[in-house]
């Protein structure tokens, strides 16, 4: 497999792992698609507000304001502040927990709400819904490439896979620049992530291809920074049919001296049928697969499009 063997870490409201620390003492419903994940990934769970000091049960808070400088306030007299202590709890966890690969959000949460959060005006009234929690929205700031998602859009099937595949990415960059970094690896992660970043961003794919091309960076931490940024960026824009198809169609042209024209006609048609919604992706895949098992091609086999997390969630079922 290409993805790293050890697990990645991920943050997560503690809430929906069951521990009951919402404001009225309860934890949040079972979600069945983090407990798939619990075999496959280390949760590290937090209640940024048990954290901050407000008890269980306790009373609610609400985000007020403007977008731009929206604080956190109590719900009932819009007095209380809890802006600056929720902030400096986002810092402490982003500088004390730098292997976190990715964090799973909690609906709707004014602190730890991934967008469409409720916002209020100084009246009181409802003046959108249109905010990201003031924990994740510090948490983000600190660390704008850490893949985040909020437990209910990890019902949508694309979001769960594209958030999934961005966690084992940012893991595997975490792992691989741990003791410094140079240009011969960032060609090489880079050389595994090719057809992965092809299927999400193809105009990113090219400059990722030039900037490792440019000798001219006085610095090679300035250069991974770079090179991170756009591949990360590349990686939350939801691949499509007609993209997944086109990378299928350039991994299929290493076989083209090896197939006989009946394999090959097979294989055009289980890509074809895919691109037109007839199959998931995984059947084109594992006949691919299939070929280059008996037919090797090291440039092929370490390609993360392959195998971009462990086969056994079983994301690309549905895709």
């Amino acid at each position: 497999m290409t993805h790293t063997s050890s697990k990645p870490v991920i943050g997560i409201g503690a809430c929906l792992v069951g521990q009951p620390v919402r404001y009225n003492g309860d934890s949040k419903r079972q979600n069945p698609h983090i407990e798939a994940l619990k075999n496959h990934l280390q949760f590290n769970s937090f209640c940024p507000e048990v954290a901050i000091g407000l008890g269980v049960p306790r009373e609610t808070i609400r985000l007020v304001g403007e977008l731009a400088t929206v604080q956190l306030m109590d719900s009932n007299t819009q007095s209380i502040d809890y802006s600056e202590p929720m902030k400096n709890y986002a810092a402490k966890i982003s500088k004390q927990h730098g292997d976190l690969a990715g964090y799973i959000l909690v609906k709707g949460s004014p602190s730890c709400g991934y967008d469409r959060v409720k916002r209020y005006n100084q009246q009181g009234n409802v003046a959108g819904h249109d905010a990201m929690g003031l924990f994740a929205q510090a948490l983000q700031q600190k660390d704008p490439l850490l893949p985040m998602e909020e437990d209910g859009r990890l019902h949508d099937p694309a979001l769960r896979e594209n958030f999934i595949s961005r966690v084992y990415a940012y893991h595997d960059w975490k792992q691989c620049i741990n003791n410094g970094v140079s240009h011969r690896q960032l060609i090489e992660f880079w050389a595994r992530y090719k057809y992965l970043v092809m299927a999400h961003h193809i105009s990113n794919y090219q400059k990722i291809g030039r900037l490792l091309a440019n000798n001219n960076y006085q610095s090679i931490d300035q250069l991974a920074a770079e090179f991170i940024h756009l591949l990360m960026q590349s990686l939350t824009v939801l691949a499509s049919r007609k993209s997944r198809s086109n990378v299928l169609e350039h991994i299929r042209g290493y076989l083209k001296k090896q197939l006989d024209s009946n394999d090959k006609n097979e294989l055009s048609q289980l890509i074809n049928q895919y691109r037109d919604g007839t199959v998931p992706l995984i059947v084109p895949l594992t006949l691919l697969r299939h070929h280059f098992k008996h037919h090797h091609h090291s440039y092929i086999d370490q390609q993360v499009f392959f195998h971009p997390y462990p086969e056994q969630l079983s994301l690309r079922n549905t895709l």
